[in-house]
């Protein structure tokens, strides 16, 4: 496991567009919410320490925003051939043991991570209802075993920011969690030792 950051993609950067399919083989494009008064897009996966520690604030915080407009899209980008714990099957199984209600997608090429300049699991990526970035950063402060409870408040204070049209607070902290599992030799150009703490 490699303790990494997020790599804090700009903010204001239109959400990259894609099409992957969900556990259920439904596919799922950021087009698909151009009514949503937002969208949250997580980087994940099924095995890593710092998702699970997340997870029931993930599955309370999602629910809460949808009842008020706010999609969210999960996917694992890691490279399931060398991590057969995050394959397609263990995601349809990790999205009914943790509630999850947003749509679960497979990144099999790895391809929409590095089009979000993903780094690590979970990273945060939230746009306004234009679909422009306005944050990207960490949860909360808590991480496994540092005794701080799970509460989503910096993710939070940016939902309840993009609800009623303010700026979202600063500073931005980068997420924290494991590095994304990158298929041999596809490791991409944004992801280097500055990323790695």
């Amino acid at each position: 496991m490699v303790r990494t950051a997020s790599t804090m993609l700009p903010l204001g950067t239109q959400a990259p567009s894609f099409s992957l399919p969900d556990t259920d083989g439904k596919l799922v494009s950021p087009s698909d919410f151009t009514n949503s008064r937002g969208l949250l897009v997580i980087f994940l996966c099924n095995h890593c320490p710092y998702v699970k520690h997340v997870a029931p604030e993930l599955a309370r915080l999602t629910a809460e925003y949808a009842a008020k407009g706010v999609a969210t899209i999960g996917i694992s980008s890691n490279d399931a051939d060398a991590y057969p714990d995050d394959s397609p099957a263990k995601m349809v199984e990790e999205k009914a043991a943790q509630g999850y209600e947003f749509p679960y997608l497979y990144d099999a090429d790895q391809s929409v991570a590095k089009a979000y300049h993903a780094a690590c699991t979970p990273d945060f990526f939230l746009f306004d209802d234009k679909h422009r970035l306005v944050y990207r950063g960490q949860l909360d402060d808590s991480r496994p075993k540092n005794d701080v409870e799970l509460s989503g408040s910096d993710l939070r204070d940016a939902l309840d920011a993009v609800l009623s049209s303010a700026a979202v607070p600063e500073p931005q902290k980068p997420s924290i969690g494991c590095n994304i599992k990158w298929k041999p030799g596809n490791e991409p150009g944004y992801f280097d030792s500055v990323g790695i703490r």
